[in-house]
């Protein structure tokens, strides 16, 4: 197998990825997401990697997991060398790299915000550095009629102006008309796909842009894979999560990925703020997304409104999530302290006043601070209760707050809470 790819992401293909070398059908016995986090966890208690079911004396260590998942079915995909030797050479010939959430280079961005549900595998072509850059995720409809593709093409150029990426689905529509503008006007691009990344590599139109190192395409599906509904919806979050504020274009109404992405976004996963274009003229879907949290998009008219508009929005945000990340607006018995409004900035005194942080602020500050000594050792519900003094409920919300911000982790059998330990990898 070819040692540009590390042997931690060689084993995690080996198991979870179809290595479409030819036309022949995805295997049955591939580790589907859930299944390899879940052997990704068994690896972690044992002190081991992904890596180490390559080890000549990794009977054991193939025995242990092959007790979770079949032992035949473990063997068979960690046997299967010299097709992915074949894949490796086919995407390196096309420019294509692979990484893999126990690679070092893996996107901060996504194991952040998606934590376990990061693709184990990403595909690229471009640099690689540019998934760090955050950006504005502009999305919407594949079908538009001109007036709609001159005016995402035009955000694509006012990002671009402002020294902001673009990330997008690099679909057709409003995808594409978002990356193409930003690229004319010398931007920075990342495209997320989800299906034929190797087509993307080798077009005559994305070569400048990945030779400057001025675009990054990327998926989590095989760079030959053709299109597949599931795999756009589930590239949404990527999208978002790769991205500092989002952009709805224009959405259908209860129907379609956009849609589904952004109400995603706004009602459960909360990665970034979203904006929506707003008007007579936007159509009920995008009236629908305001309705559901959506902001109304300010339609900056230089790269100063609109680093401006977005900056702001960031700030906004930012302030709400101390409260909210804690559940301290949803608990019935827990006070719900007013918000403390940033004073105006004045030419008199010069010296920039002090503004406090509110007391829902220093509670959740507080919260955190405890929990995370108490937690030094796993425990239960009921014991978080009793040490803290409060109700079920509002421990329930806050241990469930603090473990999608990757502060804590979940254990089972029996369900306990533990602060998660700096050697502590998500592979």
């Amino acid at each position: 197998m070819s040692t540009q790819v590390s042997t931690n992401t060689q084993a995690i293909l080996l198991l979870t990825a179809p290595l479409i070398a030819s036309k022949k059908a995805e295997s049955a016995a591939l580790l589907k997401p859930a299944e390899y986090n879940r052997l990704a966890r068994l690896l972690v208690t044992k002190g081991k990697q992904p890596a180490n079911l390559l080890d000549p004396d990794a009977a054991e260590l193939i025995d242990d997991c092959g007790s979770h998942f079949g032992l035949d079915r473990i063997k068979s995909l960690l046997a299967r060398g010299f097709l992915l030797s074949q894949a490796v050479d086919r995407w390196h010939s096309r420019g294509i790299w692979v990484i893999s959430r126990a690679d070092a280079v893996y996107p901060k961005r996504l194991k952040a915000k998606l934590r376990e549900n990061a693709p184990p595998i990403l595909y690229g072509c471009g640099e690689q550095s540019l998934l760090e850059l955050g950006g504005l995720a502009v999305v919407g409809s594949r079908n538009i009629d001109d007036a709609l593709l001159k005016y995402t093409m035009n955000v694509g150029a006012l990002a671009a102006a402002s020294n902001r990426p673009i990330v997008s689905g690099a679909a057709r529509g409003i995808d594409s008309s978002a990356m193409a503008g930003a690229l004319e006007r010398g931007g920075v691009v990342i495209g997320v796909m989800a299906d034929s990344l190797e087509k993307a590599a080798l077009a005559k139109g994305n070569r400048e842009a990945l030779r400057e190192g001025r675009l990054v395409l990327i998926s989590s599906y095989d760079p030959a894979a053709g299109f597949n509904v599931g795999h756009a919806m589930q590239r949404n979050k990527s999208i978002y999560a790769l991205a500092d504020v989002g952009l709805v274009v224009t959405s259908d109404f209860e129907k379609g990925g956009t849609w589904a992405g952004a109400i995603e976004q706004l009602e459960k996963l909360h990665y970034v703020p979203v904006f929506v274009r707003n008007g007579t003229d936007c159509g009920k879907g995008n009236a629908a997304l305001i309705q559901h949290g959506g902001r109304p998009w300010p339609e900056p008219n230089s790269p100063q409104e609109l680093s401006d508009a977005i900056a702001a929005v960031i700030s906004d945000e930012s302030k709400q999530d101390r409260q909210d990340q804690l559940g301290l607006r949803v608990c019935e018995d827990t006070p719900v302290y007013p918000r403390v409004t940033e004073p105006e900035k004045t030419e008199e005194p010069q010296i920039e006043p002090q503004v406090s942080a509110s007391p829902a602020e220093l509670l959740m500050d507080a919260v955190v601070a405890i929990l995370s000594k108490v937690l030094s050792e796993a425990k239960s519900v009921d014991e978080v209760v009793q040490i803290l003094n409060v109700s079920q409920k509002q421990a329930q919300v806050w241990l469930v707050e603090l473990t999608k911000l990757g502060l804590i982790e979940k254990m089972s059998k029996p369900v306990r809470y533990r602060v998660v330990q700096c050697s502590d990898r998500l592979l």
